[in-house]
């Protein structure tokens, strides 16, 4: 894929070491951008940073996704090393609980929303103040289909998608029109991520959607690539569902 659409641009992406955040790189990287990518473990980091074409392509910053001082430095090092900031995609997110609303520990429920929604908007603050509210530019904020209905034994976690993709409409208010600012909402994904969703029978799951497959992190990233380009330029405050037919139906 060689489209040119990213050609001179620079983009972070969140959460980015495998999974769709890797597949969004590799999108952007081939479609011109330079990136920086962050993930929690730097090993898994370099190794991505090397199949994205090493250094002149790409960079890596370690750190936990909603902590302020590692969302600076990302920042901070994009800025120094590529000298602008065009696109920003948050696709970090946890869910490390399942099961009843009513059994769910404060602690974690704080957590969860910590990292899948406070911290998209703290992301979104420094990457506005370092280049986006001078030059403009584009935020694609990674939803869920939970997000979109009840989700039984990840409801929190949907409540918090819930939160993120009423965040990506204030946030295109706020930033227009200088910056977009939109969402993606996948359904189940073929990630490590999603894997207890699907790996006991991966058939019987794809049997629930039109197109008779599960989601490949490709898919999510074309999609994304779509809006954080020119060819969306008139698009903000959307949320794109991508579910493979599983919410549309005949």
């Amino acid at each position: 894929m060689s489209l040119g659409r990213f050609e001179g641009q620079v983009a972070l992406i969140t959460g980015a070491s495998r999974g769709i955040g890797l597949a969004v790189a590799q999108r952007l990287v081939s479609e011109g951008a330079r990136v920086c990518i962050t993930a929690r473990k730097q090993p898994a980091l370099e190794a991505a940073v090397t199949e994205l074409g090493g250094p002149e392509r790409a960079i890596f910053a370690a750190g936990s996704g909603d902590d302020p001082e590692h969302q600076a430095a990302a920042v901070e090092a994009t800025m120094a090393t590529f000298g602008r900031l065009d696109v920003l995609v948050n696709n970090t997110g946890i869910n490390p609980a399942f099961g009843p609303l009513l059994d769910l520990e404060d602690r974690l429920a704080r957590k969860i929303f910590d990292v899948n929604v406070l911290s998209a908007l703290s992301w979104v603050r420094l990457a506005h103040r370092a280049w986006l509210a001078e030059h403009g530019g584009a935020v694609v904020n990674i939803a869920s289909v939970a997000g979109l209905g009840v989700s039984p034994g990840i409801a929190f976690y949907g409540i918090t998608k819930a939160a993120l993709i009423n965040l990506t409409r204030q946030l295109a208010v706020e930033l227009a029109p200088g910056v977009r600012v939109n969402a993606v909402a996948p359904a189940v994904v073929k990630t490590r991520f999603a894997e207890a969703l699907y790996a006991a029978n991966e058939e019987a799951v794809a049997a629930g959607y039109l197109l008779k497959r599960l989601g490949e992190p490709a898919d999510i990233a074309a999609a994304v690539a779509y809006l954080a380009s020119s060819d969306a330029a008139w698009t903000t405050g959307q949320t794109l569902v991508i579910d493979g037919g599983m919410m549309g139906g005949l």
